[in-house]
């Protein structure tokens, strides 16, 4: 197994269907700048209520990225 080196950057996703869809937002939009992403850790969830009913959920991850070169 090759060893290697970590960088994190934290992103909260949202999304009106679910918790997972609002890591998927986010994962989907920090690959447009993000290289080399490998993990990822929910940190919080948390939603908007909107007449008495779940209106929006909030989830905030790490995303671990392995860094380039040597």
């Amino acid at each position: 197994m090759s060893e290697h080196v970590y960088k994190t950057v934290e992103l909260t996703g949202s999304s009106a269907a679910s918790p997972e869809d609002a890591v998927r937002r986010a994962v989907e939009r920090a690959a447009k700048t993000v290289r080399n992403m490998r993990w990822f850790e929910v940190v919080g969830t948390r939603g908007h209520i909107e007449d008495q009913k779940i209106a929006h959920w909030q989830v905030t991850i790490k995303v671990g990225f392995t860094l380039e070169g040597a």
